[in-house]
């Protein structure tokens, strides 16, 4: 205890670098001290932390903010911006935004790394490092995001609202979650219970798969927000090397491009009448393979298009074990829906050019035509025809709107009119 107390006393003290403070803030445990937390604030990155631990060989985290990078980058630049949270709301030079933002390499993460680490009092002398010992950079995670600002903001709210909806009642999920805007403690005033949407409620849609989890919210009212953190690389064949900043970059910034464009499905909706005769209709595929058609409104092929708006977003892929659960749910009938009957509908979704066999994988994954088919189609059966259907039945409370009921009541009129005139039973 004595020798870790002492090497405290001789650490704890503020050392001035060139006319900045480097401060040191320890965790005990034991005897010991497990690691040290540097928190600075550079010339081209701004804030950040270096965290090293107490024992050899001395490994690192660091930890850097791309868009503080980006802002002082502008600022020597002279181009004025207005900062959004972590982004920008507006700047004078769109064009020399991008191209600061695409020109972020590994050599800059390297600068500021070594800049930092040869402040720090190492016990690694000038002859180690001649010998080669040093630390080597490897990526633990990188989160890459996009935030597309809208000259309107009511309508980006109306967009997100839209995306919130299709995953609320669409497939049915089974998990949903609100974050609170402010910190919860026992001590904060107020009651909490459990709501859809309420006052002081970001709502946030997740979609995540192995470690990648991504994220996307309506910023300060004016912003779709949406953040792609590769966490671990080998979940998609990449190595950890700081070489490969750029490759996971552009990893990133294509999951997040693909997620967009498939919830515009959302907002362009619209099949036309031979397509749909297609599907419904059996046929057979371009090499002769007969493709059973998917009959629009019968309760399996309507339980297997909800289900599959649960896979729109997932990069994961569909299987008959992942799959088939969510059918069954949907179906009401766990036990009757086997993994045979699965499979034959996975070959008619297949076959009807709604799925595609993913490479060198057993599994199947959405196409750009089939996440639009079951998007389309499973709206227009939970938003539009069952709450007609309803709303035609008298024997049931119709939740349909007041201008169809109304539209509806007109009809029922008009026709026992025309019964009594024909001299017929209504």
């Amino acid at each position: 205890m004595g020798v870790a107390q002492e090497q405290a006393k001789a650490w704890t003290a503020p050392k001035q670098v060139q006319g900045r403070h480097l401060h040191f803030a320890y965790r005990w445990q034991t005897v010991c001290v497990n690691h040290d937390s540097l928190h600075f604030v550079d010339r081209d990155w701004g804030p950040g932390f270096l965290k090293v631990c107490g024992y050899a060989p001395y490994p690192m985290k660091c930890c850097l903010n791309g868009h503080e990078w980006v802002k002082r980058q502008l600022t020597r630049r002279r181009v004025p911006f207005t900062p959004l949270d972590n982004g920008f709301q507006a700047c004078a030079r769109p064009a020399v935004l991008h191209t600061v933002c695409e020109s972020l390499s590994a050599a800059d993460v390297q600068a500021v790394f070594d800049r930092w680490v040869a402040r720090l009092p190492l016990p690694v002398t000038g002859a180690d490092r001649a010998a080669g010992v040093g630390h080597r950079l490897s990526l633990l995670q990188l989160e890459v995001s996009r935030t597309p600002v809208f000259a309107r903001p009511l309508r980006g709210r109306e967009c997100f609202e839209a995306v919130l909806r299709d995953q609320l009642d669409l497939g049915r999920p089974s998990r949903m979650q609100l974050l609170f805007d402010r910190k919860i403690t026992r001590a904060t005033p107020g009651r909490f219970r459990t709501r859809v949407i309420t006052d002081g409620v970001v709502p946030s849609l997740h979609v995540e798969d192995t470690r990648c989890h991504i994220t996307q919210s309506f910023q300060e009212g004016r912003a779709l927000r949406t953040e792609t953190p590769v966490n671990d690389p080998d979940d998609f064949g990449v190595q950890r090397g700081l070489s490969n900043v750029a490759y996971r970059r552009t990893l990133g910034q294509r999951i997040t491009t693909w997620l967009l464009q498939a919830e515009r499905v959302a907002h362009d909706c619209g099949l036309g009448e031979p397509r749909f005769a297609e599907l419904v209709l059996p046929g057979r595929t371009v090499d002769g393979q007969p493709a059973p058609g998917l009959k629009f409104g019968q309760p399996r092929v309507m339980a297997l298009l909800a289900a599959c708006c649960l896979f729109g977003f997932t990069p994961a892929g569909i299987t008959n074990r992942r799959l088939r659960p969510q059918v069954a749910q949907l179906l009401g009938t766990d036990a009757a829906y086997t993994p045979r009957q699965m499979g034959y509908d996975l070959r008619r979704l297949a076959r009807k050019g709604l799925i595609q066999r993913m490479d060198g994988k057993l599994c199947y994954t959405l196409t750009p035509h089939g996440r639009r088919v079951v998007l389309i189609l499973t709206t227009l059966y939970a938003r539009v025809l069952r709450p007609g259907f309803q709303a035609l039945d008298h024997r049931s409370a119709s939740q349909a709107p007041p201008p169809l009921r109304t539209a509806l009541a007109a009809v029922d009129v008009a026709t026992d009119r025309l019964l009594q005139e024909a001299r017929l039973v209504a």
